[in-house]
């Protein structure tokens, strides 16, 4: 019998999108830039969040921490991904592999439950208004998003003991751009049949379960949203929700395509570019649909930058105001102040 806890690999190779060095000179740019809006957009995000007081409700609380996740989702891609785009050799050990995988999983799944929290938000705010500032207390909301963490915890641990307790004995080159579940149970010279089960069931769960909430959630909004007799209302409240809804259907349908389908496992170029989409390309995604579909986002967004704006422009003409022989500043017929020239 072969002994599963004895791993002979000591690192990995990290295959990415091509061999072709031709290529990876864009990729890298293309890549660098998305990182740097993801960067710049979720942060912007959280500190517009925090900063204005218009924006201190249970609902934006979520969506800073889903910029955080974002943040960090992106990070432990990202990053490691470029330095592979110019190096010579794509080498990864194997603690930094096993860590990789972890912290993706964590947040991943975290990012799940968080949106289904959020969707309730909107259930309990939209549905029982009266009730929402109990159902909705900032204590409620901690323990939520603590929830959210600590199952996104277990899920991974779970994934982390199930997949690193099998052996690698070679090849060693992951076809993928990271270290993901997938990939490595095709590397296994062990028997993966449980740990691909594993994978399978957590996933449909997690999918699953949170998709039922969000569904449920959401035909109590709509029907709400449908008996209200102002159309003013009716916009306002789906164009809160709609934001919402659509990272919620860009979030759950990569995951289901990648991680839900039972045969999933060989589509190697296939999950290549869905794992791109979810991993890279939604972090990047979600301040946008935020900022775009949201009345009050796109207003804080507005007054902040008048607001820096007007700023500025105080500041530069204080240096060239006109003033009279009195000592008075000199203004126009319209009350402004001169500017000297």
């Amino acid at each position: 019998m072969q002994d599963i806890n004895k791993t002979h690999l000591s690192n990995f190779i990290l295959l990415g999108f091509s061999e072709r060095s031709e290529v990876e000179i864009p990729l890298f740019v293309i890549f660098l830039l998305i990182y740097l809006l993801t960067l710049t957009g979720n942060l912007g995000m959280i500190v517009l969040i925090q900063t204005d007081p218009h924006l201190q409700s249970p609902m934006y609380f979520f969506l800073s921490n889903l910029s955080f996740i974002d943040i960090c989702y992106s990070s432990i891609i990202l990053p490691r991904l470029l330095y592979d785009l110019l190096a010579d050799r794509k080498v990864i050990s194997y603690i930094a592999c096993a860590a990789q995988m972890w912290f993706f999983t964590l947040y991943a799944t975290t990012e799940c439950y968080l949106l289904a929290a959020m969707a309730y938000d909107r259930f309990a705010a939209i549905c029982n208004p009266l009730f929402y500032p109990v159902a909705m207390a900032k204590k409620v909301c901690l323990q939520l998003v603590a929830g959210c963490y600590m199952v996104g915890l277990v899920n991974a641990s779970v994934h982390a003991c199930g997949i690193f307790r099998l052996s690698f004995c070679g090849p060693n080159e992951i076809n993928s751009f990271f270290c993901d579940i997938p990939p490595l149970l095709r590397l296994s010279c062990s028997d993966s049949y449980v740990s691909k089960v594993v994978l399978f069931v957590l996933s449909t769960f997690v999918v699953v379960a949170n998709a039922v909430i969000v569904f449920v959630s959401y035909s109590y909004i709509i029907s709400t949203i449908l008996r209200m007799q102002s159309s003013t209302s009716r916009q306002k409240t789906f164009s809160t929700c709609a934001s919402h809804l659509t990272a919620i259907i860009l979030y759950y349908g990569s995951l289901t395509f990648m991680y839900v389908q039972p045969g999933g496992l060989e589509a190697v170029e296939q999950d290549k570019i869905v794992s791109v989409f979810y991993t890279i390309v939604i972090p990047m995604l979600n301040p946008v649909i935020y900022s775009m579909r949201n009345e009050e986002v796109k207003k804080a967004m507005k007054k902040r930058l008048c607001k820096k704006i007007s700023s500025q422009h105080l500041k530069l003409c204080s240096f060239h105001i006109s003033h009279g022989a009195d000592g008075k500043v000199q203004v126009n017929d319209k009350g402004c102040p001169l500017i000297n020239q």
